[in-house]
């Protein structure tokens, strides 16, 4: 699916991260012991540092920062939000909306539409275009787009397959209406007969969690831990179909736009790991000095906020006009987009502590028992 709009612009974007940090070298006990099983494993893969939440924090919390970040630091009158849209796959409960949560506690006008996205890796870029429709219909004038994913909590930290990949993000994005000829570019597709390539089984409504696989846990040949609500990616399905689609993916957007790597200042790849980052870089002939593959080393995978980390840790002290945003993962769904990024303010990465006072398991127990 092919998208052009010329009259929205990207104001300004901030991430946060949970201060709590975790350093591959302080889990060798995971690689036997071994240092020379952990560098290679940070070689290939890029393990390095990433930012987990702490016990009672959740996405809302960090995408309510950001986006309180975000309304003092570029002087946002929280009353022209007219669009909240928050893209994530770790909401707070199965209803309500988390967005409606955020609207709530960020003292937003009622006359705000607001709803959430259940997407992953690729969310980022179709909550920009979700946003970008909003817009240029006239449907909205000033979009709030959140999009985050607490993914460190999807699997035991004891499963070293899944969990030592992922770290915790989220970021705050406003977009708006400008009557200046403004191009962006938006080329994404779906392959929903890969569903089951990456699934978390018992979370919805197909297989409730109740008592009689509540406590299921199974040890795999490796000592890795699952769950039936875990994350179970089959790696080697999606590291395939990464590279199938996501390298012609990037070459579609820029025949559709008429551009060529010359006209792009930076391209933000989706950082699932450093070799498929790489990867796909080698095979869509990706200039070297145009992107990276190392951030992932510095924060892992942020799931639906990596390609958005990517450009706030690289670009914040650098002008980019035109960036190429790649990005894919569950669904199985994909997108790419080229964007004016010129007068966009980017506030970078902020590291957040617990919030004070948040409802956790243990102070609802009592109420819900």
């Amino acid at each position: 699916m092919k998208s052009k709009f010329k009259n929205v612009e990207i104001k300004g974007f901030v991430t946060v991260m949970p201060e709590n940090k975790i350093n591959i070298d302080d889990e060798i006990q995971y690689f036997n012991n071994s240092e020379k099983k952990l560098n290679r494993a940070k070689k290939i893969v890029g393990f390095g540092t990433r930012y987990v939440i702490s016990e009672g924090t959740t996405v809302v919390d960090l995408a309510e920062k950001a986006a309180n970040i975000l309304f003092d630091e570029l002087n946002i009158d929280k009353n022209s939000i007219d669009t909240l849209i928050l893209v994530t796959q770790s909401p707070d409960y199965l209803y309500p909306a988390s967005s409606c949560i955020l609207h709530g506690r960020l003292g937003l006008n009622e006359n705000c539409a607001t709803f959430d996205v259940d997407l992953g890796c690729s969310g980022y870029v179709y909550g920009l275009w979700l946003a970008h429709s909003l817009i240029s219909s006239g449907a909205s004038k000033k979009v709030l787009l959140l999009a985050g994913d607490d993914p460190s909590t999807h699997t035991s930290r004891e499963n070293r397959i899944h969990n030592p990949l992922f770290g915790d993000a989220a970021s705050a994005t406003v977009l708006e209406y400008t009557p200046k000829d403004n191009d962006a570019y938006f080329v994404l597709g779906t392959r929903g007969s890969g569903w089951d390539k990456i699934v978390a089984p018992a979370t919805g409504r197909r297989l409730p969690l109740r008592k009689d696989i509540a406590d299921i846990e199974v040890k795999d040949d490796s000592g890795n831990i699952w769950h039936p609500y875990d994350e179970i990616l089959k790696g080697m399905d999606v590291f395939n179909f990464t590279l199938e689609v996501a390298p012609q993916n990037i070459k579609d957007v820029l025949q559709y736009s008429q551009k060529t790597y010359d006209d792009i200042d930076f391209i933000s790849i989706h950082q699932a790991n450093k070799q498929i980052v790489e990867n796909i870089i080698l095979k869509a002939e990706i200039p070297a000095e145009k992107t990276t593959s190392e951030v992932f080393s510095k924060y892992g995978n942020n799931s639906t906020n990596s390609v958005l980390t990517v450009i706030c840790d690289c670009l914040r002290d650098k002008k980019a006009k035109e960036i190429l945003l790649s990005v894919f993962g569950v669904g199985l769904s994909w997108g790419s987009a080229i964007i004016n990024f010129e007068n966009a303010r980017n506030l970078g990465i902020y590291f957040a502590p617990p919030p004070d006072e948040c409802p956790y398991r243990k102070r609802i127990g009592g109420k819900m028992g």
